[in-house]
This record gives C-alpha cells, sequence and structure tokens, in this order.
C-alpha cells in the first residue's frame, strides 16, 4: 500500500505536469494560433506554418502520449486501490479519445497541412479542425470527471468497488454520459463542425456539455 501511495504521487504530478502541456497547447492552437491565421499575412501565416506549427505540434502529440500513458497507470492503481466511480470512468473514457483524436486525425492530417508529407491540405485541415475542436468541447467535462472521481456525490460515485470486483453497476446517468460521448466522438470523425466552429462557440459547448455530464451523473 505505502508503495502504491508514493508511486501514485508521482503519476499523479506527471500526469498533471504532461496534461498542462498537451491541453495548454490544445487551447493555443484553437484559441490563438488558428484565430491568428485568419488575420495574418500569407506570408507571415506561410513563414508560421511551416516554422511554429511543427515545433508546438511535436510538444502537443508526446504531451498527449504520455498524459495518456501516466492516467492509464494512475487508473490500474486507482481500480485495485480505492475503486472506480462514474466520473472517473467520463474522464477516462473522454481523456481516451482525446489521446487517439491527436494520434490518429489531428497529428495525420497536420503532418500535410505542415507541408511534412504530401497531401491535399484543403481537405486535411477541416479534418484536423473537426477533432481538435471536439478536443477541446472535451476538455472541460474531462477534467471535470478527474477531479470530481473520490470527491463527488450523486448517483455515479460508486460504480466499481474495489472490494467486490468485478462487480459493475454503472449508473443511468452515466449510461447517458457515455452515449453522448460516443456521438460526438462519431461526430469527430464522420460530422461538422457545427457551432464549434468559433472560439466562443466551443467554449460555450463544452461549458454546455459540462453541464449536462454532471447533471446526469449527479442526479440520474
Amino acid at each position: 500500500m505505502e508503495s502504491f501511495i508514493s508511486h501514485d504521487i508521482l503519476f499523479r504530478w506527471l500526469h498533471v505536469i504532461f496534461g498542462i502541456t498537451w491541453i495548454g497547447l490544445l487551447y493555443y492552437f484553437n484559441f490563438i494560433q488558428g484565430e491568428y491565421f485568419k488575420e495574418a499575412e500569407a506570408s507571415a501565416k506561410a513563414d508560421a506554418t511551416k516554422k511554429l506549427a511543427p515545433r508546438a505540434l511535436w510538444w502537443f502529440r508526446w504531451g498527449a502520449m504520455f498524459t495518456f500513458i501516466t492516467g492509464v497507470l494512475l487508473l490500474i492503481g486507482i481500480r485495485k486501490t480505492w475503486g472506480i466511480d462514474g466520473y472517473i470512468t467520463m474522464g477516462a473514457l473522454m481523456g481516451t479519445l482525446m489521446f487517439l483524436n491527436v494520434w490518429l486525425i489531428i497529428w495525420p492530417n497536420q503532418k500535410i497541412v505542415t507541408g511534412i508529407v504530401d497531401g491535399d491540405a484543403a481537405v486535411a485541415g477541416p479534418k484536423a479542425l473537426l477533432a481538435s475542436r471536439t478536443n477541446t468541447l472535451f476538455s472541460m467535462p474531462m477534467v471535470l470527471g478527474m477531479t470530481a472521481s473520490t470527491h463527488g456525490g450523486g448517483a455515479a460515485s460508486n460504480l466499481v468497488d474495489h472490494a467486490t470486483l468485478p462487480a459493475v453497476d454503472p449508473s443511468m446517468g452515466l449510461l447517458a454520459v457515455i452515449a453522448i460521448i460516443i456521438l460526438l466522438e462519431a461526430n469527430a470523425i464522420f460530422g461538422k463542425v457545427g457551432p464549434m466552429a468559433s472560439v466562443k462557440g466551443v467554449i460555450h459547448c463544452s461549458v454546455a456539455l459540462t453541464v449536462v455530464c454532471l447533471s446526469l451523473l449527479q442526479f440520474v
């Protein structure tokens, strides 16, 4: 137990450090760089796309990788020691999808946009944008899931108890949250950016999603 606690502290610290790097750059791309590119001169945009964006994308994707790895290690330890509730289930699911979006959608398409590999940038850009906007959408409820785990109350506060593993009794609210997440991820792959096209729009959508998820987990 003491050995896990010492490791848990290390992994939590690393998880937060890597997460700050990842989500900080996610917000940079969505709130700052993207808006700058809309107003920048063609030469300035081309220079930033070639020299700045690849550097930021390196930190972005590896921040996502190590956030995911440390998150998995933490989740294994939490499951064995304290059990898993609905909040961390939501956070872990969103975090995993966000990680997959980075490596399977955003990065492959951004390699085309930045000229690292050949391809149609006009097609790749919107795909990367939609996945990036979806990650921004997920970011607020994902953090809620992380911080509310073992602290939050409501119907989803005790999904799996370590003493009764592998018993699982998900609440209807959690099942509804999972369904919403799956639908939003499907939109990230096959759908449209919709109201998330603007910075204000994606922030409002993320706040609204957080409220919906919290309400479902607490009261359903």
